[in-house]
């Protein structure tokens, strides 16, 4: 989760976050470099006293300035494209996890087994313990095994929301009348916490998502035990 003065992104728990961070770097200095070259320039313009009252063109350097920002763009594409189609990727899932958007709380299914599903609230702040995380803890946690392939399916019942965890790279909108799929691949144990980012309502903040992730021996466990 987010710490107290952190500036940069979450810390990865999926490939796919990592490489969402990687790509980030990536375009993060090309534009650094940009901006570093068009400060020169324009610095240099500013001071210097060079005048041509008889030039009326300049065909090579529209030339340079035309293909250059345009190689720029590619390197900034070709990765784009490429992180695009991961996070599209589903191959073999483990399990379905169904989600539910409503005001104010989200409804969950595990469709592999039987009558496991349940609504996350969460906790209110004058019923929370220190333990609680304020404003970001539910009463019923999302328990999800690490290193398995997992199949996110959402949905909202009423108005648009948005299923999003940062820390694994996943933002998806759930839609009335529509199912969107996604993935998640959980690369380690943790708690790990997401809300609402759609302009659903007022306090669509206010209707966090908790993951635990966990072995799959403790995963088996809970499923016999909630069952």
């Amino acid at each position: 989760m987010a710490t107290w003065s952190n500036f940069n992104l979450q810390n990865s728990a999926s490939p796919l976050m990592e490489q969402i961070i990687f790509f980030h770097d990536h375009t993060l200095i090309i534009l650094i470099m940009i901006t570093i070259l068009v400060g020169y320039l324009m610095i240099n313009l500013f001071f210097n006293s060079y005048i041509n009252r008889f030039l009326l063109e300049g065909q090579m350097i529209e030339l340079i300035w035309t293909i250059i920002p345009t190689i720029t763009l590619i390197f900034i594409a070709l990765p784009s494209l490429r992180l695009l189609y991961l996070l599209d990727e589903l191959n073999n899932p483990l399990i379905t996890l169904k989600s539910i958007g409503h005001q104010w709380y989200w409804s969950y299914e595990y469709s592999d087994f039987n009558n496991v599903e349940f609504d996350s609230y969460m906790i209110q702040y004058n019923k929370s313990t220190p333990d609680n995380f304020r404003l970001l803890d539910v009463d019923n946690r999302i328990i999800l095994p690490m290193n398995n392939q997992i199949r996110i399916m959402v949905t909202a019942a009423d108005v648009i929301h948005s299923w999003t965890v940062p820390s694994l790279g996943v933002k998806i909108d759930a839609n009335p009348g529509r199912l969107n799929q996604t993935n998640l691949f959980i690369n380690r144990p943790g708690i790990f916490f997401g809300q609402c980012s759609e302009i659903c309502g007022a306090n669509h903040s206010f209707m966090p998502i908790m993951i635990e992730s966990v072995s799959i021996k403790n995963f088996i466990n809970w499923i016999n035990n909630y069952s």
